[in-house]
C-alpha cells in the first residue's frame, strides 16, 4: 500500500501536499475511494481514504495502525565525502531503508569533492527528497534528516550520541574482531550511535588521532576493505541484526 509523509497533526481529514497529491492522483491514478496510509507529524501510521480530488487532494482518516519500522536506537551516519555524486545518493537511499536517523556528509581530509556555497544547499535539497521517497518505499515512521559538516571538528561538535564509532580499515587490517561487537553490546532501546566513515582515500591519521581524544572508538568491519559507499550499508545491516533480530 503506498505511504505518504504529511506534516500535519492527526485530525479527521488531511490534504496532501502538492507533490505528494501528483504522485497519487497523477502517477498512482487513484481515485476516491482509494486506500492509503499516512505518516502524521506524531510519526504514527494511519489508514486514510481519498474522499476529495478537487481542488485538493483531501484523505479522510480511518484508523491508527499498530506499526513500528524504526530501529531500537537512533543511528547517524557521518561520510566523508564521496568524489562523485552518484554515491551520496546511493547511500541516503539505502541508509534510508535500512533505518538510519540521520546521514551526514563531512569534509574529510582525503576527500577530492566539495560542497561549497550554493551547491551544498542543492545537493541537500536533492538529497532530502530521495530520502523522502526511499522513507515511503520502505514504510518508515519518519524521513531520516539529511545533513553536512564543513570538517571533522564541526562533526564531533554538533553530533554527540551514547556510543561514538569510526570504522578504520587498519584496525580490520590488524585483525581486531570485537570493537563493533562491544559497541552495539553496550547500546540500550532508546540510546544514539554516531558512526563515521572515511572518503575513498580513507581517514588520516590526524583525524583518527582526534576523534580518539574524542573518545570515538576505532573498530574494523571485517576482514575486507569495504568501498566508501559500502560501510555505511554494512554498518546498517550489522546493527539491525545487532538490534532487532538477535
Amino acid at each position: 500500500m503506498q505511504r505518504y509523509f504529511v506534516n500535519a497533526t492527526p485530525a479527521d481529514e488531511v490534504t496532501l501536499p502538492p507533490e505528494a497529491a501528483h504522485h497519487l492522483l497523477k502517477v498512482m491514478r487513484a481515485e476516491v475511494g482509494t486506500t492509503v496510509e499516512l505518516v502524521l507529524a506524531d510519526h504514527c501510521v494511519y489508514l486514510a481514504t481519498l474522499s476529495a480530488t478537487e481542488p485538493t487532494a483531501t484523505l479522510k482518516i480511518n484508523q491508527k495502525l499498530d506499526a513500528d519500522s524504526e530501529l531500537p536506537v537512533s543511528v547517524t551516519l557521518a561520510c566523508g565525502l564521496p568524489k562523485t555524486k552518484e554515491k551520496p545518493e546511493l547511500i541516503v537511499q539505502k541508509a534510508t531503508e535500512l533505518g538510519a536517523d540521520k546521514i551526514v556528509f563531512f569534509d574529510a581530509a582525503r576527500s577530492i569533492s566539495h560542497w561549497q556555497g550554493n551547491k551544498q544547499k542543492r545537493k541537500i535539497e536533492r538529497l532530502q527528497k530521495i530520502a523522502e521517497s526511499a522513507a515511503e518505499q520502505s514504510h518508515r515512521n519518519k524521513i531520516p534528516q539529511v545533513e553536512y559538516s564543513a570538517n571533522l571538528d564541526q562533526l564531533l561538535a554538533n553530533y554527540p550520541a551514547t556510543e561514538r564509532i569510526v570504522a578504520w580499515e587498519e584496525s580490520a587490517k590488524q585483525g581486531e574482531t570485537s570493537a563493533l561487537a562491544q559497541q552495539f553490546n553496550a547500546l540500550k532501546p532508546g540510546d544514539s550511535i554516531l558512526a563515521v566513515f572515511g572518503p575513498e582515500g580513507g581517514l588520516s591519521e590526524n583525524e583518527i588521532a582526534k576523534m580518539n581524544e574524542a573518545g570515538v572508538v576505532a573498530a574494523g568491519l571485517g576482514p575486507r576493505i569495504l568501498r566508501t559507499e559500502t560501510a555505511p550499508l554494512y554498518f546498517m545491516a550489522a546493527i539491525s541484526y545487532a538490534m532487532e533480530l538477535s
